[in-house]
């Protein structure tokens, strides 16, 4: 897949107007998660997107605690300077998105490494039981 049809997919998926409106959006949801999933699942993650999509995820800097689900989307939202629930549609639209295009085992190790909560957000049922 190229940087375009990846934008293109973005563009359906979150039926936005332009492919410039879902470049923005990915670009700042990759840059969020960048930071957000480390070790062999972000090279292996960077390496199967688009070159540019790639670059923007291994970019980022690793936190040394990665945010929960909640704050993930406020991360999102003020980049963007959206509501909640306009940056809950971005992220999920990107991640859902990203997520199909790595395949369920590659998104689950993805997962495995994020605080609960991720889940809905990749369009993935979390039946992990509650602690």
């Amino acid at each position: 897949m190229t940087w375009q049809e990846l934008v293109a997919r973005i563009r359906t998926a979150g039926r936005y107007d332009s492919d410039g409106e879902a470049e923005r959006v990915l670009r700042a949801v990759l840059t969020v998660l960048g930071g957000h999933v480390v070790g062999d699942e972000r090279c292996e993650l960077a390496g199967l997107l688009p070159p540019e999509a790639g670059a923007l995820l291994a970019a980022q800097i690793p936190v040394t605690e990665p945010a929960a689900a909640p704050e993930f989307v406020g991360r999102v939202a003020d980049l963007l300077a959206l509501s909640p629930a306009e940056a809950r549609w971005a992220a999920s639209t990107v991640l859902c998105t990203v997520g199909a295009y790595a395949g369920d085992g590659l998104t689950r190790r993805v997962l495995a490494g994020l605080p609960r909560g991720y889940a809905l957000l990749f369009g993935v049922a979390d039946l992990a039981p509650a602690a």
